[in-house]
């Protein structure tokens, strides 16, 4: 057996903080100061209605909450190391502790992974999925002996000699996958719908072989169930390194069936939609999957990657290619997290930085089509790049994500127009769509540099700006779109990203991101005045067992 050495977490501070440079934490900020952080984050109860469940599913819920924890313990791995060693940094601060477990270490993923504690450098790029003294060019040259080392579900490490070795999930992870398998096959034994428990079967076999691909397949087949639950190493957020490491979530759904029957008919449009893209043919050329679903929940429990920093509001999966262009995708828009983000977040800021007769234009109806068809808009273009020389999330590597995010963003609004104009939605107004969507930009560049999300709205943000799709009145600090203008830029950027993207144009990428993906000072001026009025960041979740059951 190949014995390996894990980079532990005290291990990798040492090296970030001997790299930290600028970005070394300061001295321990004073306990306010560290309360102003952790009160960014507005706390919201996770919970739905459970009457209509029957004692076995109420059961079967418990169980998939229980499943829970096994992925909150590995994402602390791989975010971090130790979750008790980065508590131990705060020593007995109660609310640096809070900032660190809602960090999931002690960087600020809201101001771009800025480390917040003394002693703490600069995160390493690709977290603790590598060694923290790892190069990009020691990776690129070792994986071509060995192509594990860029699967998306191995850990990278060193053997007793120095060489990379890749540790497969499910051997590095080997408790915490049993005890979340042994939970679904658990709820599988009790629960009603047999699709459900179909797919809690597969699911925990994959736990178990790192072969994720028939259970993404069943949990696309299940079509009338009530529960959900989506658990696993899923999304490559935390590798911003090279964008090749899926990181362990979940999250605990129950489906709203009156909402989801009210969007049930946009997923038979898809094709349609692909055809219209404002593209060449060739960077159209699949043929996105029409087995989709769009779906409402209401979602009573976050975990691992999802629950780190910034809050997720809709699903769009599964990411494997070849899954989506067999049987397309499924939406999942989580309403009860959606409504407080736009109770408790963007109405503030839209009354702070939206002209007073524009700001009608922003309607909860609009905020939920818009993330609704952002997660559509996952679906279309390609996945593969027109060249044949591979995915284009292999060929972007680490900006693969804020790619495709900004890509979802603009074309879900270009789909919104183009239903609009096909008199398919008929609710509210285009100018609705267009000055919520400015309102979100403001709500999501705040998540910072470090996220996929927030950078990918920064880069928008200013191509819209170049375009005239807005304009801000230096007089009182408030933006006013030009709706006209708003399309032209939505059609120009869509355009853009959909191109780089099917070339699998990394050095365009790259040059896009320098040049746009920055906050300008007038934008800065502004985002500070929403955080000294006190309006929240994002949100933080009350959650469990004793919020949904009273127990």
């Amino acid at each position: 057996m190949v014995r390996l050495k894990a980079p532990g977490a005290l291990a990798v501070l040492a090296l970030a903080a001997a790299c930290g440079g600028a970005d070394e934490a300061p001295a321990n900020p004073e306990g306010s100061e560290m309360q102003k952080y952790v009160d960014e984050y507005a706390t919201v109860r996770l919970d739905a209605d459970v009457a209509h469940l029957s004692a076995d599913d109420r059961q079967v819920v418990r169980l998939l909450l229980d499943a829970m924890q096994p992925m909150d313990d590995a994402y602390w791995i791989e975010a971090f190391g130790d979750k008790a060693a980065a508590l131990a940094l705060a020593d007995d601060d109660r609310v640096a502790r809070r900032f660190v477990e809602i960090n999931y270490g002690p960087w600020d993923r809201l101001r771009g992974d800025r480390p917040f504690l003394p002693g703490v450098g600069a995160k390493p790029a690709g977290a603790n999925l590598y060694p923290a003294d790892m190069t990009k060019e020691e990776l690129e040259a070792a994986a071509g002996a060995d192509p594990s080392l860029t699967s998306l579900y191995t850990l990278v490490r060193r053997d007793q000699a120095g060489k990379l070795v890749a540790e497969p999930y499910h051997q590095a992870f080997a408790a915490q996958h049993h005890a979340a398998a042994d939970k679904l096959r658990a709820a599988a034994d009790l629960a009603e719908n047999a699709a459900l428990a179909r797919y809690l079967r597969l699911r925990a076999d994959a736990l178990e072989t790192d072969d994720y691909r028939a259970s993404d397949m069943a949990w696309l087949d299940m079509k009338d169930n009530t529960i959900d639950v989506v658990i696993g190493p899923i999304e490559t957020y935390e590798d911003q390194l090279f964008g090749y490491k899926t990181a362990h979530e979940g999250y605990v759904l129950l489906k709203d069936m009156a909402w989801s029957a009210r969007l049930a008919r946009f997923a038979s449009l898809l094709p349609s939609l692909q055809d219209g893209l404002p593209v060449d043919p060739r960077y159209k050329s699949e043929t996105p999957g029409t087995d989709a679903e769009l779906n409402a929940y209401d979602v009573v429990y976050y975990a691992g990657q999802a629950n780190a920093g910034s809050k997720t509001i809709a699903i769009n999966l599964p990411n494997d290619e070849q899954v989506q262009l067999a049987k397309g995708t499924r939406r999942l828009q989580l309403k009860n997290a959606m409504r407080a983000k736009f109770d408790r977040i963007m109405v503030p800021i839209a009354d702070e930085l939206i002209d007073a007769d524009q700001r009608a234009h922003v309607t909860f109806d609009a905020f939920f089509a818009n993330t609704m068809f952002h997660e559509v808009a996952h679906g279309l273009g390609i996945k593969n790049t027109i060249e044949g020389t591979g995915t284009v999330r292999e060929a972007l590597m680490e900006h693969a994500s804020p790619m495709e995010e900004g890509k979802a963003d603009v074309v879900g609004l270009y789909m919104v127009t183009q239903l609009f104009e096909g008199g398919e939605l008929t609710e509210g107004s285009i100018e609705d769509h267009y000055v919520t969507f400015l309102a979100g930009i403001f709500r999501s560049v705040r998540f910072g540099a470090s996220s996929a999300h927030g950078r990918a709205n920064m880069v928008r943000f200013n191509f819209f700006q170049d375009m005239g799709a807005f304009t801000r009145d230096p007089g009182t600090g408030r933006y006013r779109v030009d709706f006209d203008a708003m399309g032209r830029a939505v059609d120009a950027l869509s355009a853009r990203i959909l191109q780089l993207q099917g070339d699998g144009d990394y050095e365009g990428v790259d040059r896009l991101m320098s040049e746009q993906g920055v906050v300008p000072p007038a934008l800065q001026a502004d985002l500070d005045r929403l955080d000294m009025l006190g309006i929240p960041r994002d949100i933080v979740f009350e959650q469990g067992p004793s919020v949904l059951f009273g127990m």
